[in-house]
């Protein structure tokens, strides 16, 4: 009987929505090398320009254009009507999960609608754009904030709350994940590992698809609502 389960949702589970995905392969991201606006080496060298590929990453989230789909809804469904526990781990730096109503949510690479400063480390919502003539309200300098998201060479968030529940999970589901970023691609080994079960759903297998129970291969839209509606008739 399953009574505690973790999520893992990655850029697959937003692309329906209109978000483009992460693609690492040539070392481009919206045509700017990764480590230019996704690293604190970049923010440092040209902040303007980091602000800026985040300033209209935040416009397209904002915009009309971009709602949560059927696999946000979903997952929000099942938290509300599972008898047990659920906990969803998001890669993704969007706030379409909780537009769907999810609210045992964790963001373990941050939030794209949200501020952090380098001065006095607090973290604040965000709807406009950013630069480095932005004032923290809180301590009053300028040049110190930045998104609140997770670069490379950074520590994801929340660490230890999320490794505690895929400890203590009995079923681990992963939605729309590549399984090439670490240390998310690991999640699958730590659950199997304390005898949970694994479930994959994608539009594709991913790299560390092997590893998994079970995969189901489809648009995420039509597989995690099957999927939950699944569980919740158990």
């Amino acid at each position: 009987m399953v009574s505690k389960v973790v999520i893992l949702t990655g850029a697959g589970v937003s692309a329906e929505s209109g978000i483009q995905t992460f693609r690492a392969a040539d070392g481009l991201w919206h045509n700017h090398r990764i480590e230019e606006v996704a690293s604190p080496e970049g923010f440092t060298k040209d902040p303007a320009l980091v602000h800026q590929f985040y300033n209209d990453r935040r416009r397209q989230l904002l915009s009309a254009d971009i709602n949560e789909n059927a696999a946000h809804v979903a997952l929000a469904k099942l938290e509300q009507h599972f008898a047990g526990e659920v906990l969803l781990v998001t890669q993704n730096i969007d706030d379409l999960h909780e537009r769907a109503g999810s609210t045992q949510l964790v963001h373990m690479h941050g939030e794209l609608l949200k501020k952090r400063c380098l001065g006095c480390e607090q973290i604040t919502a965000v709807t406009d754009d950013l630069s480095v003539e932005s004032v923290c309200e809180y301590c009053n300098s300028t040049a110190q904030l930045r998104p609140h998201i997770v670069w490379f060479g950074e520590m994801p968030l929340q660490m230890p709350r999320i490794e505690k529940a895929l400890l203590q999970c009995d079923l681990f589901v992963s939605i729309g994940t590549s399984g090439n970023v670490y240390p998310a691609a690991g999640y699958v080994q730590l659950a199997a590992g304390n005898g949970a079960e694994t479930l994959e759903l994608n539009l594709e297998a991913s790299a560390t698809n092997s590893l998994f129970d079970q995969c189901r291969l489809g648009l995420a839209s039509k597989l995690v609502p099957e999927w939950v509606e699944e569980l919740l008739s158990q």
